[in-house]
């Protein structure tokens, strides 16, 4: 049987593509500035500057393809390794995991998270996100969370991602994971409340709990009601007190 125009070529567009990949991936690992060349990219890749275009639309184009790749795998391996029945002990092992991959990394967690410009999020590392607000939401049903899941979850991203940055910068051989532990007990602990203290819950935590399990289709209230409803919960919820308010 005769193959269709173009399906010949498709394993040499996809090793084509796989070089390029691999060449920026290795030349940001190699560079000390971590700035790589299109010229330099190519002869690596052993093509002409026309082919990245096709590919990539630009060298910007490759360079997130290299960023996107190396945090999918990241996800991937977050995914297959979560305790999905303890979000709580799933979210500091999303921490752990987080801190290993830039170290492993630190070309491609540099430019996700060291590039950044105001105002525009980082489209690269939205799933990850998405899904530790997932893991949040499950621990505020439980009447456990302290704020809202996603302003727990603001506050666990920002920790995470400056320790992170924090270790790459330490010199080779000196970096202090420990540090990284107690940074991440200390912000899930402010966060969220221990299981032994399941029937002493607050007015706030349950009512970030109600928030969660409400979701977003209330069908039983008018979108009026809705919204007053919500605004109630989110001052209640604004008077969460601490642990030691509580003593």
């Amino acid at each position: 049987m005769a193959k269709r125009a173009g399906e010949a070529d498709r394993p040499k567009v996809s090793a084509t593509r796989d070089r390029l990949l691999l060449a920026a991936a290795q030349l940001l690992h190699e560079s000390e500035d971590k700035q790589v060349s299109t010229r330099a990219i190519c002869e690596r890749a052993g093509v002409q500057a026309p082919t990245l275009y096709h590919h990539f639309g630009s060298k910007q184009g490759l360079l997130d393809a290299v960023v996107n790749y190396g945090f999918t795998q990241y996800v991937q391996e977050n995914a297959t390794a979560s305790t999905a029945d303890d979000p709580v002990a799933a979210i500091r092992e999303g921490w752990d995991n987080h801190v290993r991959y830039g170290l492993e990394h630190p070309s491609f967690y540099v430019l996700l998270y060291g590039q950044i410009e105001p105002g525009v999020p980082c489209t690269l590392t939205a799933r990850a996100e998405a899904m530790l607000l997932d893991l949040l939401t499950a621990v505020a049903r439980q009447g456990r969370l302290r704020v809202s899941p996603p302003e727990a979850a603001r506050q666990i991203v920002a920790a995470n991602v400056g320790v992170t940055l924090s270790l790459i910068a330490q010199p080779v051989g000196d970096v202090d994971t420990a540090m990284s532990h107690q940074v991440r007990d200390a912000v899930v602990d402010s966060l969220i409340t221990g299981e032994s203290s399941a029937g002493e819950r607050s007015v706030g935590t349950l009512a970030v709990a109600l928030s969660a399990a409400l979701g977003d289709d209330v069908t039983a209230l008018s979108s009026s009601e809705q919204i007053m409803l919500r605004e109630w919960l989110q001052r209640l919820a604004a008077r969460v007190p601490r642990d030691a308010d509580m003593a």
